[in-house]
């Protein structure tokens, strides 16, 4: 009752799930984006298509059994495409199984042009994506179109995507490939698939930025989630042996070799800047 008259009490959706608080909606999402376009010089060349790997699940089952309305957060997928596509970079998308894409409306900036616009653009294939089986069908044999693969982040990356062994075998390949890593906030979470099958962390070793365990710990307090989370996404990735080199929910990015990763939500338009310039200096 109290935590309904403070606004703090997270909204029960249709289904039995639920989104965020009043306040933390207030706090930690805007009608507009931080988006800034950048005059590039668009790729050329003919790597120049990015595999775009994004989450068909929506509820994840907090700790305490309740489920928290969830999937791709909207600014850190859409920012970094927006970035990407204006350095002339073309997108595959696809989900596990080719379910669509599942995003947090709740987060999307309505009143956001740019962010709009593109995810309208991209709305039929956000419906209809590639089921990521067909996609590594095919991958190898055609590895000098790529340039990178992206997990945009959201809770939602956290859900399945971790335990798909086409996941895993992507991002291997793209790893031994020398093709971009792009992700963000949970979207590291995608990492965790390289291992399975008893197979070594390919990125032991390296810096990445990743949303801090501490903040998911403290946002049940004001109603982002629900319950506390399921399992610990930087201390898993840090058991395995990456450096986690933020702390904070902030703009944070990292670039370490080919893996370039971004701390939260805050971090999409630096991190979609930093990736479109990244690519277009190296792949030059």
């Amino acid at each position: 009752m109290l935590k309904s008259l403070f606004g703090i009490a997270p909204k029960q959706e249709p289904d039995g799930s639920f989104s965020p608080s009043k306040v933390a909606l207030k706090l930690s999402t805007s009608d507009v984006s931080d988006f800034e376009r950048v005059s590039y010089a668009p790729y050329q060349g003919k790597r120049s298509k990015i595999l775009v790997i994004c989450t068909e699940q929506k509820n994840m089952t907090m700790h305490n059994g309740k489920q928290f309305s969830t999937g791709n957060h909207p600014v850190e997928a859409l920012l970094p495409l927006l970035h990407l596509r204006d350095a002339g970079f073309e997108f595959e998308i696809a989900t596990p199984t080719g379910k669509p894409v599942v995003f947090e409306m709740w987060a999307m900036p309505r009143g956001d042009k740019d962010v709009v616009g593109i995810y309208e653009d991209l709305e039929p294939r956000f419906k209809d994506p590639t089921p990521l089986q067909a996609v590594v069908d095919g991958f190898l044999d055609n590895i000098e179109s790529y340039a990178a693969v992206f997990v945009p982040g959201g809770h939602g990356a956290m859900l399945g995507i971790p335990e798909d062994p086409n996941v895993g075998t992507v991002l291997r390949w793209a790893h031994e490939n020398e093709l971009f890593t792009i992700s963000l906030c949970h979207g590291p979470g995608s990492f965790l698939a390289t291992t399975l099958g008893g197979r070594e962390f390919p990125y032991r070793g390296y810096k990445m930025a990743v949303f801090p365990d501490s903040v998911d710990k403290m946002t049940p307090k004001i109603g982002y989630l629900p319950g506390p989370m399921p399992w610990r996404l930087a201390e898993k990735l840090e058991t395995l042996g990456a450096n986690i080199v933020n702390k904070k929910a902030d703009k944070t990015c990292c670039v370490d070799r080919r893996l370039i990763t971004g701390a939260s939500p805050q971090a999409a338009n630096d991190l979609g800047a930093l990736a479109a310039r990244t690519l277009l200096e190296k792949l030059a």
